[in-house]
């Protein structure tokens, strides 16, 4: 039986999650390496995924793409044990596009205070 569960579900195991997977595929060792530079290139959708609250700030003027609307929405969750806090910038559909900034937190009630004060 297989059994999917979201980002955000699972936020604590994430990382240990995507190195088990990446050892399976390019040998041990080089799991934890290719995993935190997949993070970071990834950064704006893990974060997205592994929220619990999301707050609308407002609209996304982007300079490049006219005829497409994005939106600023806060976000906090917790990511491989980590709280966070960040602005993301989102379509319509609810597609991830990119993070205007993230700071992470060791507690909820700390990132809490934060999510409450982003603007």
């Amino acid at each position: 039986m297989t059994m999917f569960q979201p980002i955000g579900a699972a936020s604590d195991r994430v990382i240990a999650t995507l190195v088990a997977g990446l050892e399976i595929e390019f040998g041990r060792g080089a799991g934890e390496a290719l995993a935190q530079r997949f993070l970071e290139a990834e950064e704006s959708d893990f974060l997205w995924d592994a929220r619990v609250s999301e707050r609308w700030l407002g609209a996304y003027q982007a300079q490049d793409e006219e005829d497409f609307e994005l939106d600023r929405v806060a976000i906090v969750g917790r990511l491989d044990g980590r709280w966070f806090v960040a602005v993301s910038i989102v379509d319509g559909d609810g597609n991830a596009h990119g993070l205007m900034g993230r700071r992470s937190f060791r507690s909820e009630r700390q990132a809490r205070e934060a999510f409450a004060a982003t603007h």
